[in-house]
C-alpha cells in the first residue's frame, strides 16, 4: 500500500504561485494514476487535475485550466501541482490521491483510493 505526503502549502499573496509536491512512500508512485483534490471550509472537495501513471497525459477541471499544472517525477516517487495567479477562492486544503484504475476523462474526478493528510494554501487579497 502506498503512502502520500504532501509539502509546499503556505501562505502567499494573490497572483503568487506556489508549488505542492506530494511525496509517496511504500510503493512505486509509477504504478498509480495520480490527482489533486482541494476542499475548503464549509464546501464540498473538488477534484483539480490527475495524471497518467507515466505521465503523458493528464486532466484538470476548467476551474483551474491554465492556472495550475500537475506533473510527475517518478524516479522521485513524486507527483507535483504547480498553481499560479492564485486567488483568495483558491484558499482550501490540498490534498493528493492516488489509484490503480487507469484513467480516462470520464473517470479522472474519481474514485481515488490512497490519500494524503492534506497541506493548507492560504491566498491573501
Amino acid at each position: 500500500q502506498v503512502q502520500l505526503v504532501e509539502s509546499g502549502g503556505g501562505l502567499v499573496q494573490a497572483g503568487g504561485s506556489l508549488r505542492l509536491s506530494c511525496a509517496a512512500s511504500g510503493r512505486a508512485v509509477n504504478r498509480y494514476v495520480m490527482a489533486w483534490f482541494r476542499q475548503a471550509p464549509g464546501k464540498e472537495r473538488e477534484s483539480l487535475a490527475a495524471i497518467s501513471q507515466s505521465g503523458g497525459y493528464a486532466y484538470a477541471a476548467d476551474s483551474v485550466k491554465g492556472r495550475f499544472t500537475i506533473s510527475r517525477d517518478n524516479a522521485q516517487n513524486t507527483v507535483y501541482l504547480q498553481m499560479n495567479s492564485l486567488k483568495p477562492e483558491d484558499t482550501a486544503v490540498y490534498y493528493c490521491a492516488g489509484r490503480t484504475r487507469e484513467l480516462d476523462g470520464s473517470s479522472w474526478p474519481g474514485p481515488y483510493d490512497y490519500w494524503g493528510q492534506g497541506t493548507q494554501v492560504t491566498v491573501s487579497s
